[in-house]
Parts: structure tokens; sequence; C-alpha cells
């Protein structure tokens, strides 16, 4: 999986996904309110007050030089889409994948597959990178992708390399640094920090910044210095 790609599952027949503009996502909670990640979506940090708690974040982050690439692979960081993370994160040990976790999560109208409650076949979704709203079904399955926050090879040139490969698998599924995403933005992303690339929907550039420095603390990950003046930046510093 290269950056965050791989979101796709297999076909499982159902209409094709579309995107219309919309205003929002009523459901979507604020990073500021969601430490864990087990709340739905990406809401907007809008108020001066607000934006001065996230550069206090984001201020936290430890930042150096982006290191090689050399052996990184996805498989590095275990299985995709396990529900056998071993170091407690939230979903884990569930029943059920860690991509349906976020799709479950962050859906509207979801959908199940016959006699299941995990496996997702539908749903819709208010994507937050792109302010659009996509009716999703797993017949065209990488119309929505889940997309790492932190990216997993990014994660591996900051340091994750010198991991155990239990704490690398913990990142990979960590509702925390996960967020399901209109497919081609995801793509388009690849393996970015927030220096090189950022959400196409301005509104949420602070909370996904916000999101990216809580990644980083909870795994003590440092960023570049470009990405950490980015991220201030988007929240007003």
């Amino acid at each position: 999986m290269a950056g965050c790609k791989g979101g796709a599952t297999p076909a499982d027949g159902g209409p094709s996904g579309s995107a219309v503009p919309t205003s929002g996502d009523a459901r979507a909670v604020s990073p500021l309110d969601n430490p864990d990640g087990t709340k739905p979506g990406l809401a907007p940090v809008t108020s001066a007050a607000d934006k001065a708690r996230a550069r206090s974040v984001i201020a936290k982050v430890a930042t150096k030089g982006r290191g090689p690439k050399t052996g990184y692979a996805r498989d590095e960081f275990g299985y995709a889409w396990t529900d056998s993370a071993p170091g407690g994160i939230p979903f884990s040990h569930n029943g059920c994948d860690s991509r349906n976790d976020l799709l479950k999560r962050d859906g509207e109208n979801v959908r199940f597959r016959s006699g299941s409650n995990c496996v997702v076949t539908s749903m819709t979704l208010h994507d937050p990178y792109t302010g659009k709203t996509i009716g999703w079904s797993k017949s065209h399955a990488t119309t929505v992708q889940i997309d790492h926050v932190m990216p997993l090879s990014y994660d591996w040139q900051m340091g994750a390399s010198r991991w155990t490969k239990g704490k690398r698998e913990d990142i990979a599924n960590d509702p925390l640094n996960l967020i399901p995403v209109d497919g081609p933005t995801n793509g388009a992303k690849s393996d970015s920090g927030p220096a090189t690339w950022l959400p196409p929907n301005k509104q949420i550039r602070c909370s996904y910044a916000l999101r990216f420095a809580q990644v980083s603390l909870k795994y003590a990950l440092p960023v570049t210095p470009a990405d950490k003046q980015t991220m201030l930046n988007q929240c007003g510093g």
C-alpha cells in the first residue's frame, strides 16, 4: 500500500458510488473533542479559542528530518485491517476488522451483508477531505478508501522502522489515525506530509493538522520542521 491506498475490498454487488457537494456532516466531531478517534468524522475547528487550543497541541510535536524509505513495505505494519492489533487500541479484538469498524463509525445509512453486523455493503459518507457526500457500495469499493492520516511510509521514515511489529500494527489500525475519505483524493495524498499535501476542503485543514499532531504525539513520532510549520499555519499560527 503506497501511502494510504489499499482501502479496497472484494466486489459485493450493489449500486456504484457517486458524489455531490454537501454543506457538511452534522455528526462530525472536532478532534479537540475526539482524542481517541472513536467518534465520527472531522469537524472544522473554527473559533479563535479552539484554534489556539489546536496550536498548543501542535506546538508539542517534535521535529526531525525525514529518514530513508529503505526497507519499507506495507507488510511491516501487519496484515491490512487486522482486528488483532496488540496494543489495546479502540475497536481492536471486537470481531470486526478495522476497515469495517471505520466505515461503521463514519457512515450513515449503513447496510450490512446478510447475516453480518460487521461487513458494510453500502453507506453514505460525508467526506471531510472534499466536502462531498458519497453514496458508496462495496461493488465500487475504491470510491472510498481509509486514509492513514500519518501515512505508514512516513511513519517508517520518522522512526517506526525501529519499532516492534506490534506497535506498527497498532498505528496502522488505530482509529485515531484512520479516516474514510474519497478514494481519488486519498490516492493523490499518497505518503505526503502536510507541507506537501492538505485536504482540498480548506474548512477542515486545521482539524486535519490537529489530528496529524494527535497521532504524532500518541506514538512519539516526530514530523519534519516544514510539516510542523504548515500544521501551525492551518490553525492561525
